[in-house]
């Protein structure tokens, strides 16, 4: 696979392959940076989703009950968690791409530096991603822990949603990244989460199943990439996964992560070479 460079122009850019050397140099970067802050994101990855599976999980989960006709006779506690986790992906991956992508490209940020380097504009976002991954990565692994600590997972494949969570989230996070880095006003940044994130949280299938919806909604929730996250996630965990749905899903948000990728790239040289 080639990509371009040059120093300056990207209409005279040269193809060469993807510097690897200079990705790993990139997230070498970002982790140096989170040696400061990893306690603070730690104890933030641990006590969130106990509040959120103590208090709706268990708490709401009273009072629909354990046999409620739309659950199939399993637990809300069941039903909810691994929708939680997926959510939380997709949380994590729009965090951990709009703010901090939005902060770099701007005057003075740490692009503006790395981009005087001989990292190319590719390298830097490779690196980023691959520091975004990381993160989602280990938001999950203790949101999967806490899942089993409380008894909410019924099949060992539960393990398999670590991975899914994380395809989830940077199905996410590059698009995000791609639309962060031309954004002319970081403030724009924040509105992701009133016209996104909330509405996804709502009508994708985390809290209640989305065959409740009126037709009109069901068929938008079916195509939002959270919906298969979180599909894909609770069958895992409840062990009802079939190979095609699993792959189906899997491939959704695979593509929608490759699309982000590709407008990332654009964007990020558009956006450094200037």
């Amino acid at each position: 696979m080639t990509l371009a460079i040059d120093n300056g122009d990207p209409a005279n850019a040269l193809p060469r392959r993807i510097g690897w050397v200079g990705a790993r140099r990139a997230l070498s970067y970002h982790l140096f940076r989170y040696r400061r802050t990893w306690r603070g994101t730690v104890v933030i990855s641990i006590v969130n989703p106990l509040l959120f599976l103590l208090a709706i999980g268990l708490g709401l989960g009273r009072v629909v009950g354990n046999h409620a006709p739309t659950l199939h006779g399993t637990s809300y506690l069941a039903f909810f968690a691994p929708g939680m986790l997926a959510a939380a992906a997709m949380q994590n991956g729009i965090i951990e791409s709009a703010f901090p992508v939005s902060r770099a490209t701007a005057p003075g940020g740490s692009y503006a530096v790395a981009k005087t380097t001989p990292l190319d504009p590719t390298d830097i976002m490779i690196g980023h991603l691959l520091f975004m991954a990381l993160r989602i990565a280990m938001s999950a692994t203790a949101f999967v822990a806490i899942m089993v600590a409380l008894g909410a997972t019924r099949s060992l494949s539960v393990l398999l949603t670590i991975p899914a969570a994380t395809l989830t989230g940077l199905a996410f996070a590059a698009p995000t990244a791609a639309w962060a880095a031309r954004a002319a006003n970081p403030e724009a940044v924040g509105k992701l989460f009133k016209w996104v994130v909330m509405p996804l949280y709502l009508f994708s299938g985390t809290f209640f199943p989305v065959r409740q919806l009126p037709p009109v909604l069901r068929d938008l929730a079916y195509a939002t990439p959270l919906w298969h996250g979180v599909q894909l996630c609770r069958s895992l965990s409840m062990g009802t996964a079939t190979l095609g749905a699993a792959l189906g899903h899997a491939a959704y948000l695979a593509g929608l992560f490759v699309v982000g990728i590709v407008l990332a790239r654009h964007a990020y040289r558009r956006r450094l070479y200037v």
